[in-house]
């Protein structure tokens, strides 16, 4: 029979990696689960400034390595494994992963979210051939080229900045007339003289052979289509999606509740099982940022440890 963990922790990103923290330092016999590398959507950001405590010139990787030791300090264990199946009835539940097999008296849910595809013809088969959904790792490809960013949130617009680092012209794509960006955001991105954009605009379709030459977007008001072609010189440019994220929640589909994809939680992290908590980017909320996803994972520790104490008389 597998060992049995007081708590087994799926993710980690800056959720996962703060319940594991706070699960650990309780001496709670930890686990963490993580598919690929440790850090989420942050080990690509290439500066962390409104993180609170944050050093000056930090960065996503630099903020996580700091978070992996401090679990590993403290005795959490670590194994990358992608999880297939899940059983969270009952009062063990049982994860079933390609590599093993796991047996916790509570779960952690910390599987945050993936960037959200255009959808368009192209945009598959050229992703990592001029389409990126990383500026901080791909930005360098593309130095004194032509870059465009589809979307016109946060996210969107900030990454166009820092892609003006690199390219020498940088073209916002965005559905609407307007940004939907924090108006301190939208001051500087307009201030900024590589920054350029393309009002009322989709992406129906990019092109290339073997790497992105064209692409084809439409003016959603006139319905007039328009190739934007590589420079001749440059023979490509670069694609960047930034129009929001898809949870990754598909392994939990018909076994818990899930609401437009992400999983509902009260402010304990509390999911509708008993024993399996959410946190971070995964769970319903108003505010997805590396600090309310670090107040969720020490939550969701803190709430497992009372669950443990109550359910198996400890």
């Amino acid at each position: 029979m597998s060992e049995i963990y007081d708590v087994v922790i799926i993710g980690e990103g800056p959720a996962g990696l703060a319940a594991g923290l706070y699960a650990s330092r309780a001496r709670l016999k930890t686990l963490m689960i993580e598919k690929e590398k440790a850090g989420g959507q942050i080990v690509s950001t290439a500066e962390v400034a409104n993180y609170p405590g944050s050093v000056e010139n930090a960065t996503g990787p630099s903020l996580i390595a700091r978070m992996v030791d401090q679990t590993e300090e403290f005795g959490a264990e670590r194994v990358l494994d992608t999880i297939v199946d899940v059983e969270l009835e009952g009062k063990i539940k049982v994860l079933k992963g390609e590599k093993a097999e796991y047996q916790a008296k509570t779960v952690i849910i910390a599987t945050g979210a993936n960037p959200r595809p255009i959808g368009c013809p192209g945009e598959k088969e050229l992703t990592g051939r001029g389409v990126s959904y990383c500026a901080t790792c791909d930005a360098a490809f593309f130095e004194d080229m032509e870059v465009y960013v589809v979307g016109g949130g946060d996210t969107a617009v900030e990454e166009g900045m820092y892609l003006t680092k690199f390219a020498r012209k940088v073209t916002i794509i965005h559905r609407r007339d307007e940004l939907r960006a924090a108006k301190s955001i939208q001051e500087k991105a307009f201030k900024n003289d590589k920054m350029h954009f393309m009002w009322d605009s989709v992406v129906e379709e990019i092109k290339g052979d073997g790497i992105v030459e064209s692409m084809v977007v439409k003016n959603v008001k006139t319905g007039e289509l328009t190739e934007v072609v590589a420079d001749e010189d440059d023979g490509t440019f670069g694609v960047f999606p930034f129009i929001g994220f898809i949870p990754a929640t598909g392994l939990f589909e018909g076994k818990m509740d899930l609401e437009n994809g992400y999983i509902p939680t009260d402010a304990d992290m509390k999911t509708n099982i008993p024993g399996v908590f959410a946190a971070g980017d995964v769970r319903v909320k108003s505010l997805r940022q590396v600090v309310t996803a670090t107040a969720d994972g020490a939550i969701a520790a803190v709430q497992a440890e009372k669950y443990i104490n109550e359910v198996f008389d400890v």
